[in-house]
């Protein structure tokens, strides 16, 4: 029988739900962000919202989530930076003390070995009863189409419909609201593309493991960039 715990009860959680694995390449770890929403920070400040979900007590998937302040004045839309932008708002808010109104959350990751059973389902449905018990007005997620190939636009690919992760949210009533074209962003010299992907990049577009976009390199500058889309979905509480 499947039972979710939540870092403020089981804090012990943390690293064996983190051994579970990540979604994409090593890469996504090293952007200015990638590090920070699997942080000791995030967990210690926001433990009611990372959750494991233990299967006998040993874990099988994780969902972990941030609040952040939206709509305001000064946000009315979310942010075209998807992922990174979340994080980049939670922080805004906690230094300005500010009070949050909405839950984002940032991934939902089933181990292998336990796909095909429901649990990230699971895991939303739990998210939303965690942003209903804290008076929050709405759950959003910017999702990461897991399908798409990496040369192909994100308005060409979600005009197939074809998607496994979008389509898995859209059965839980979740609704489109906008795509965020530059929603994670991880940049880096071609020796550490190397060291991350295990591929040495060329001048241009290139594919990497993991990857859903290209990595843009430039060997003259020793550089390569890579900008991935998500889109934004809306749960309704």
């Amino acid at each position: 029988m499947i039972r979710v715990e939540d870092l403020a009860a089981r804090p012990e959680l943390r690293a064996p739900a983190l051994q579970l694995g990540f979604v994409g390449g090593e890469f996504l770890g090293h952007g200015l962000t990638g590090g920070l929403a699997s942080s000791k920070r995030i967990a210690a400040h926001w433990p009611e919202f990372f959750l494991v979900l233990l299967d006998d007590d040993v874990p099988v998937a994780r969902a972990a989530a941030i609040p952040v302040a939206f709509p305001t004045s000064e946000r009315p839309e979310l942010p075209d930076h998807g992922w990174d932008g979340a994080l980049v708002w939670a922080a805004e808010d906690h230094l300005d003390e500010r009070s949050p109104t909405a839950l984002v959350a940032l991934e939902v990751y089933v181990a292998e070995t336990a796909r095909g059973r429901g649990l990230a389902a699971q895991a939303l449905l739990e998210l939303k009863n965690r942003a209903r018990r804290a008076g929050l007005s709405r759950l959003v997620v910017p999702v990461r189409p897991t399908g798409k190939p990496p040369l192909e636009s994100i308005v060409d690919y979600l005009g197939r419909g074809t998607d496994p992760w979008l389509r898995s949210h859209e059965r839980l009533g979740a609704e489109f609201r906008k795509i965020a074209p530059f929603a994670m962003t991880v940049t880096g010299t071609l020796a550490q593309w190397e060291q991350w992907t295990g591929i040495r990049l060329k001048d241009g577009h290139t594919v990497v493991p993991g990857g859903i976009a290209p990595v843009l390199a430039s060997t003259e500058q020793d550089l390569g960039v890579y900008v991935e889309p998500n889109v934004w979905y809306e749960h309704p509480l």
